[in-house]
């Protein structure tokens, strides 16, 4: 049985929480399958974000950092944190 959702009848907004999450593999000059809302560091290092034009900004993250940005890409080259998507 589902479990129920006494908030299914309102619309999702960009402050709602997240519903959905996947993991991020890191790959040069490869887009994500999705973008995500935001990402969540899992573990502590750094992150080398894309952005849609193009650019690339490697971030330090701190592990259970949440990232405000819905990147294109996460890069190989320059992160060495692990990270994961939410929707």
């Amino acid at each position: 049985m589902p479990a129920y959702d006494p908030f299914a009848a309102q619309i999702r907004g960009l402050n709602s929480p997240a519903t959905r999450h996947f993991a991020v593999v890191p790959a040069d000059g490869v887009d994500l399958p999705i973008r995500p809302r935001v990402l969540r560091a899992l573990t502590s290092g750094a992150v080398a974000l894309r952005d849609v034009s193009g650019d690339v900004i490697a971030y330090p993250v701190a592990a259970g950092e949440i990232l405000q940005f819905s990147a294109v890409g996460v890069e190989a080259t320059g992160t060495t944190a692990t990270v994961v998507g939410w929707l």
